[in-house]
């Protein structure tokens, strides 16, 4: 939009231009209209287009030598719309004759009325405008006997003083097609007005348009008002008590309208290079940004110093006012927001230095510097004191209760990602660091949280740790590699000593099982979906959880209730106040190709013993495992003397079976009887059949 400004800024300075040529160069008690076929041909000879004058070319002399013209038509560039590049309906101009005699110009009030651009671009680049701004040729070098004279004290200056009464555009049309990106936008209902223009002094300028996109389908209206102060070598230009108003209006915008309000003090220097940019402020709604701004070496190595600040306000309000629907547990969050933080950029680079927010209760400090642009690289070191992650959070029901589920970053990725951005992560490049004092997610405390992470060329690295976790620790990394066609996922993540209850209930509503549990788990897997990373895991994992409570059965009250299994009979009825407790629960797994193996499980307590053995299939979420447990020497009683519990579990992970082993449990009963019947009976073909039988048949059982 600045460039398009810009151009049209131009091309309207150059039509005021060539009427001001043309008033000072039109001879005196001569008729303009006799030499309308000359300036007809000689516009085209300098630009190669058509210039219509319609109506009487009117001139005055005395005092004033001015004109004033009817309609006025330049033909568009070949190629283009078979319609007027630019048309004005009327012009009026006048130079004061005498002060002219003193190198003095002194132009009366200049009016443009009805003026029509039309700009356009067609599908290969190439604009409407170009051919009338080519670079201008080369100027002749001098020769070494005629040497250049570069003294500035012996040029006289061109003008000793340059007045203008005013400048009025009045009613403008400007449309702009670009055809190579498929952009219509015009500017309608363009004024631009200023009062008596002379230099060194304060020049009051009024500018006022709207603008339709007709793609976005939206329409801005804007607002400008300074005052201008220029000095008679152009290079030292203010805008004082500058203020641009706008307000954006569209079907699809929230609430349909859209309003701002920017005031600054601007001072360019051309010639040393410098820009200043004093007490801006920018409002919308509550929004309120302020902002100093210095620049040096504009033209050749810009470098912009300052400091930006947004004044508290709240951000839930001001966001829901902008039609963005908040969906929080918290209510009042999102109610205090402030930011302040030095700024440093180039053409190349930012950095934000000394970054101070606050959100709510929360406090962040540190620095983001975007280190190149082009690369979009960009580095952090933030820390933030304190934040309630549940405030934020969509607001608990029941369906979310009983299919909450909560896991370590790594494993969050395995769980949720069912294709990961390959585009994005390969043009990602970040590095930087993120501690947090204290955080609460899922109600679950956490503090001395410390995030790395490393991502450049699509290869991804994040370190993360927790120093207090439910009175215990967590430490784990992060490798996510999308350089080739299959990305990759690596883990290896570590609990120790965290209380297992409270970690339950937030993952899975339900704190069942109490004890410390120390674990750890190392997996790598491929694929770009989560079933394919799943089906291709490889590695292991361990745990051990000491001084357990599994709450809602008995086991050794199942254990006592074998015999009444064995012959069929139901268990009694269980108690919810039933629990065991257990010294000590610990295993180990592999993992190959998705197919989690354990034969360890080992689980301990005063009276019981359980060990059991099986497999998880990832590949179909499905589970085949057996539990034993048996009272140990301590435990047991006459009536259950070696009886164990043997329990298989089988199915879906989401909702597996679980069945007594009837027939196992019936042969570890009369495992002593049976094998004395065995031995005898391999005795004897030991007799019959000669020695060494006995030992080819053991190798049957």
């Amino acid at each position: 939009m600045a460039k398009l400004i810009k151009i049209v800024l131009s091309i309207i300075a150059s039509l005021v231009a060539l009427i001001i040529i043309a008033a000072i160069a039109i001879p005196l008690f001569v008729d303009p209209n006799d030499y309308k076929p000359q300036i007809i041909e000689l516009v085209k000879k300098e630009t190669g287009r058509t210039l219509t004058i319609n109506g009487d070319l009117e001139i005055s002399v005395f005092p004033w030598i001015g004109v004033s013209t009817g309609e006025l038509a330049l033909s568009d560039a070949k190629g283009f719309a078979d319609r007027p590049f630019a048309k004005i309906e009327e012009s009026n101009i006048k130079v004061k004759l005498l002060p002219l005699l003193s190198r003095k110009v002194e132009v009366s009030r200049i009016v443009l009325q009805g003026l029509d651009l039309y700009l356009a671009k067609n599908k290969q680049g190439i604009s409407n405008w170009d051919d009338l701004v080519q670079p201008e040729k080369a100027q002749k070098q001098p020769s070494q006997s005629q040497p250049a004279d570069t003294s500035e004290t012996e040029k006289a200056p061109v003008l000793a003083a340059l007045a203008i009464g005013g400048l009025s555009v009045e009613n403008a049309h400007i449309a702009w097609n670009d055809a190579s990106s498929d952009q219509n936008i015009e500017i309608r209902h363009f004024n631009f007005n200023t009062d008596q223009l002379q230099f060194d002094q304060p020049v009051d300028v009024n500018l006022a348009f709207e603008v339709f996109d007709k793609k976005a389908d939206t329409t801005v209206q804007l607002d400008l008002a300074t005052q201008l102060l220029i000095n008679a070598a152009l290079d030292n230009i203010q805008l004082k008590s500058l203020t641009l108003k706008t307000t954006m209006t569209g079907d699809n915008l929230p609430n349909k309208q859209i309003k701002a309000q920017l005031q600054s003090d601007i001072a360019l220097n051309l010639t040393q290079q410098t820009l200043n940019i004093s007490d801006l402020t920018l409002q919308s709604g509550t929004l309120q940004l302020r902002a100093q701004l210095k620049g040096v070496n504009i033209k050749d190595k810009p470098a912009f110093n300052g400091q930006i600040n947004v004044a508290e306000f709240d951000l839930g309000k001001f966001l829901r006012n902008m039609g963005i629907k908040l969906n929080m547990r918290d209510d009042t969050a999102l109610s205090r927001f402030h930011l302040q933080s030095q700024l440093a950029a180039t053409d190349k680079a930012a950095k934000f230095s000394g970054l101070q927010m606050t959100l709510d209760d929360s406090h962040l400090k540190g620095d983001i510097n975007i280190a190149d642009f082009k690369k979009q690289a960009i580095r952090f070191n933030l820390a933030l004191d304190t934040i309630n992650a549940d405030r934020y959070l969509p607001p608990e029901s029941k369906s979310t209760k009983t299919s909450k589920k909560i896991a370590s970053p790594a494993a969050a990725a395995v769980a949720s990602t069912t294709l990961f951005p390959v585009e994005t992560l390969r043009k990602l490049n970040l590095q930087g660091t993120l501690l947090i004092n204290a955080l609460t997610f899922n109600k679950i405390p956490m503090q001395g949280v410390h995030l790395a992470i490393d991502a450049k060329a699509g290869l991804l690295k994040t370190q993360q740790s927790i120093k207090h976790l439910l009175e215990g620790r967590y430490s784990g990394q992060t490798v996510i590699n999308v350089k080739g066609r299959t990305p990759s996922l690596a883990l290896n993540e570590k609990l120790n000593g965290v209380q297992i209850a409270p970690l339950l209930k937030a993952m899975n509503d339900s704190d069942r099982i109490n004890g410390k549990i120390n674990a750890s788990i190392r997996l790598k897997g491929y694929g770009n979906t989560s079933k394919a990373i799943k089906s291709s895991l490889n590695g292991a994992l361990s745990f051990n959880l000491t001084d357990s409570i599994i709450k809602g059965f008995n086991i050794q009250k199942m254990i006592d209730s074998v015999k009444t299994l064995v012959k069929g009979k139901p268990l009694p009825p269980t108690n919810q106040n039933d629990q065991t407790v257990f010294s000590k629960i610990s295993g180990s797994a592999t993992v190959s190709n998705g197919i989690v193996k354990n034969d360890d499980l080992i689980a301990a307590s005063s009276r019981v013993d359980v060990t059991g053995k099986g497999l998880i299939n990832l590949r179909t979420d499905q589970i085949d495992y057996k539990i034993r447990a048996a009272a140990t020497k301590r435990g047991q009683k006459d009536k259950v003397k070696g009886i164990p519990l043997i329990i298989k579990i089988s199915g879906p992970l989401a909702k597996p079976s679980y069945q007594l082993d009837i027939a196992a449990m019936a042969l570890e009963k009369n495992k002593a009887k049976i094998d004395k019947v065995k031995t005898k009976l391999l005795n004897k073909l030991d007799k019959k059949l000669g020695p060494g039988a006995a030992d080819l048949l053991k190798s049957f059982f």
